[in-house]
């Protein structure tokens, strides 16, 4: 894709979408929660990652970051979340991009700065593994989007693109969870935070009702 003919947020978001499919990738490889063949070493941002390349997963990842790219132009995406579940379908962790897009940026974007910024999170990823928990045999996974609103304003392609997110039904913590921090990234154009949540040592003591 061309982005110079793209508005600065859409040069922005068109980096982001890529950067978290390949985060995306790296997390589930991270996690072990697939065959190490699924994937394969790839360069990415100048550094090496583990790219999804079996046609299931690939087919899951890219489709819903690269559905994000109208929403994180706009500045509607909060948060994009990895979550991991147990049998019971309640979060054992979550890996949390929280980020905002300058709406009232107008100077041309510095890919490369930008780049290098995000390649940090990267290098992060890959030296994560001992913040995290082991999964059960029995666990799943998703991506999930929290926006801070969605189009509303009935132009047809953008509720389209709407209608393509649908509620998610992942059930909450009754504990405010336990909140690792992994990196962030805090000037315009772009603001983004990662860190990791884990259900608080009281959460087991205190079920629901």
């Amino acid at each position: 894709m061309d982005r110079k003919n793209q508005t600065p947020q859409g040069q922005i978001a068109q980096v982001v979408v890529e950067f978290l499919e390949v985060a995306v990738s790296c997390i589930v490889f991270l996690k072990g929660f697939y065959p190490t063949r699924a994937f394969e070493r790839r360069r990415y941002m100048n550094v090496v990652v583990q790219k999804a390349v079996h046609p299931q997963l690939a087919g899951y990842i890219h489709p819903v970051t690269a559905g994000l790219l109208p929403f994180i132009q706009k500045g509607l995406v909060e948060r994009v979340v990895v979550i991991f579940y147990d049998k019971d379908h309640i979060p054992i962790e979550k890996f949390v991009f929280k980020l905002a897009v300058s709406q009232s940026y107008g100077s041309n974007i510095e890919q490369s700065s930008l780049e290098f910024a995000l390649r940090a999170f990267l290098i992060k990823l890959t030296v994560a593994e001992p913040l995290t928990k082991p999964l059960p045999s029995d666990s799943s996974w998703e991506i999930a989007a929290y926006f801070r609103s969605l189009p509303s304003d009935g132009v047809k392609d953008k509720e389209e693109d709407a209608q393509m997110w649908i509620p998610t039904d992942t059930k909450m913590w009754m504990q405010p969870p336990q909140i690792t921090p992994i990196k962030s990234m805090g000037c315009d154009p772009l603001k983004m935070q990662l860190y990791l949540e884990q259900p608080s040592p009281a959460e087991a003591k205190d079920p629901a009702p």
